[in-house]
């Protein structure tokens, strides 16, 4: 195993050095690219801005949710249980709790829990709230027009929490499902309650309790890619340099890393020959916001060495440290940087806007959102038809009632009541038009998810989630295993985006 220390005085050339020549010819040949319409579009790679491959020296991938997929319905049938769990032996609550049904679609990425009234809400790209929840109830308009449209939301105050991970899916689904069980039995604190289930979920993964259990049975919780191998080999064989950071501890990322990559190519001797530097507990934000020092990590018991003072080495682990000084060992900055992950304000947001490291974001939903929208895909050119037949009318409704107010407009009975009768008659057309509108809005809805529709809209705007992902993630796709098609040295390029009196 090379034993290369990344440091900014070493020339470019000697760090982008990815194997030796024996390990590269003992490696399979490299697949061949595709043509871009020859790629299932659930598995292509989406542009929000240019990114030229070519220049880019280091890529960084996330382990959880982007290199390693979960199988979810195992994973928060888990999570779930443990967390219940811990709320009836230390908080007290019911031993029935543990016997409710909990179904996760009740749940998707982007909703927003207001613990102050107990909901949850989705939100469009503007803070428009479209759907709220309280418990397992609907909340009608004339309530979710009271409760959020009053004053300007800011998430940022305490009574938000954003489930933005599918981590935090089972938090959001228990929340709703212990309302709608616990408040019609007495008085229920609806912060109080959310703040139990966030304890006692975040104790779970904190004590080793759930990873334990998945360490145990990896099988049954991770879906290996048998893609990822080849792609991480296509990267590094064009000389690109590789690194892992991940939240997730030594003990846990190894044994994953391991199920996933040991064995599966001749040329690695193990998951850890993919990679030039690997790093553990990175504690993301953290990592990209403060200065926490990098701390060599002993592989195989685990045990802290000591605080790295010189370059990060090839073949070593590390836990913690910041992007500052990762930057300064590597001597690779900014715009040469790629980092691949799925979680918008830990790995995407944070990047962002602490550096100008380029983005690529893992949205495991993408492959089902996109086989649906290509399933309804008439279905949704009839909703924009109708959408735009109701423009259409009413653009006219306001040309007739200009004629009725005109100065010059005719003073005799009969040729006042045309344009009156007109505008009625559109007006009966537009609530037409709109009542089949909403219908067909309402079946589309359905078809994604029955209580929260589609994951990136919300009515005709991006959802809250869609717009965040478009404005922080450079490149979005649906597994890391996307890139094998591609050429790494390929220059992503974004359509251009039009604005309204542009099209």
């Amino acid at each position: 195993m090379l034993n290369t220390a990344f440091g900014s005085h070493e020339p470019l050339l000697r760090l982008m050095i990815p194997m030796s020549e024996a390990s590269l010819q003992a490696a399979p040949p490299l697949p061949l690219e595709s043509r871009e319409h020859d790629i299932p579009r659930g598995r292509r790679i989406f542009v929000n801005r240019n990114l030229k491959m070519a220049d880019v020296a280091l890529i960084g991938f996330d382990m959880d949710y982007t290199l390693a997929s979960y199988r979810q319905a195992e994973l928060e049938k888990l999570s779930i249980q443990l967390t219940l769990q811990k709320m009836v032996e230390k908080r007290g609550y019911p031993t029935e709790i543990l016997g409710l049904e909990y179904k996760p679609e009740r749940a998707i990425r982007g909703v927003v829990v207001d613990h102050l009234h107990g909901n949850l809400c989705k939100m469009d790209r503007h803070g428009h709230v479209g759907r709220v929840y309280h418990g397992l109830r609907e909340l009608t308009r004339e309530e979710r027009v009271d409760l959020y449209r009053r004053e300007r939301i800011r998430l940022s105050a305490p009574r938000y929490a954003w489930i933005d991970t599918q981590f935090a899916l089972p938090e959001a689904v228990m929340y709703q499902r212990l309302i709608d069980h616990l408040e019609p039995r007495g008085s229920l604190k609806f912060g109080e309650l959310w703040r139990d289930v966030r304890e006692c979920i975040d104790e779970a993964h904190r004590d080793d309790s759930l990873k334990s259990i998945i360490r145990a049975d990896l099988a049954r919780f991770i879906e290996v890619d048998p893609d990822l191998p080849a792609t991480l080999h296509k990267l590094r064989s064009s000389g690109k340099r590789l690194f892992l950071l991940t939240n997730s501890l030594w003990d846990y990322t190894d044994a994953v890393m391991r199920f996933m990559l040991d064995g599966k190519m001749a040329a690695y001797a193990s998951w850890r020959s993919y990679f030039d530097i690997v790093i553990v507990g990175g504690a993301k934000p953290a990592f990209f916001t403060d200065k926490n020092p990098f701390l060599e990590i002993e592989p195989v018991a685990g045990a802290v060495m000591g605080e790295v003072k010189n370059g990060l080495h090839r073949g070593h682990v590390y836990q913690g440290g910041n992007l500052q000084e990762f930057e300064e060992k590597t001597g690779i900055l900014g715009e040469k940087v790629l980092y691949v992950g799925d979680h918008i304000y830990g790995d995407i947001l944070r990047a962002k806007k602490s550096s100008v490291w380029r983005t690529a974001m893992i949205v495991q939903e993408l492959e089902q959102e996109l086989s649906l929208s290509e399933r309804h895909a008439a279905r949704i050119r009839q909703l924009d038809e109708l959408d735009r037949k109701r423009r259409n009318i009413e653009a006219e409704i306001d040309y007739q009632q200009l004629l009725l107010r005109s100065p010059t407009r005719p003073l005799d009975d009969d040729a006042r009541r045309r344009p009156r009768a007109a505008v009625d008659e559109l007006r009966a057309a537009v609530r037409e038009v709109s009542d089949a509108y909403d219908r067909l809005e309402h079946e589309i809805d359905l078809a994604y998810n029955e209580h929260w529709g589609p994951l990136f809209k919300e009515g005709n705007e991006n959802s809250r989630f869609g717009e965040q992902v478009e404005d922080y993630a450079c490149l979005y796709t649906s597994r890391v295993s996307n890139f094998l098609a591609y050429s790494p040295l390929r220059y992503f390029r974004a359509p251009r985006v039009k604005m309204p009196h542009e099209l």
